[in-house]
């Protein structure tokens, strides 16, 4: 693929330092391997929610797929992949491959799920305040399992108001935020 480049790593589990493309643009902005590598310690040590081992991972708005492969690598059962942004498409599909399901949806309307997740991580573009209702939707679409524990990746400075907010750690200039899923469907009342 035409401007492509190989700088980010899968940084942990069995299939640390596979080597992942991305943009030599930025035009798609990875989850950087220190956010990946601080936020799987808190998924994996901290007791925040599910074991992540075996479970069932959604990475949403996934662009490189960098953190639903980090979650494959580290022991999930399986991953899929949310991602609607045509260039962020093709690098997805490259590094993913069979590895796991990619769904070319607006993660704001995702329609129904083929399955329900344990863990959700979601990285919308920053300033776009796209972390509530996506997480709305997946709920009402039967993408989350009740209680399911969320990481929303945020620009510290533009965090969004999150209810069922566990803990939020920040890394420079992003913030992870943990937060456990309602037992019932969301509404927009509920984030």
């Amino acid at each position: 693929m035409a401007g492509t480049r190989s700088a980010i790593r899968i940084v942990g589990g069995r299939w640390r330092g596979r080597r992942l493309a991305a943009t030599a643009d930025r035009a798609v902005r990875p989850t950087t391997g220190r956010v990946r590598e601080a936020g799987f310690a808190r998924l994996l040590h901290a007791g925040l929610g599910p074991p992540l081992a075996g479970a069932a991972f959604l990475d949403v708005f996934a662009g490189t797929g960098a953190v639903g492969l980090e979650a494959l690598s580290r022991g999930a059962g399986r991953a899929s992949f949310i991602e609607r942004d045509p260039t962020a498409l093709a690098l997805l599909r490259r590094n993913v491959g069979r590895a796991g399901a990619i769904h070319a949806r607006d993660a704001a309307a995702p329609g129904p799920a083929p399955g329900a997740h344990d863990i959700v991580w979601l990285d919308p573009p920053w300033g776009a305040s796209l972390a509530v209702p996506a997480l709305v939707a997946l709920g009402r679409e039967g993408w989350l399992q009740p209680g399911a524990l969320v990481v929303v990746e945020s620009a510290y400075d533009d965090l969004p108001d999150l209810p069922g907010l566990i803990d939020c750690r920040r890394y420079g200039r992003t913030a992870l935020a943990f937060l456990r899923a309602p037992l019932a469907a969301p509404s927009a009342a509920t984030f």
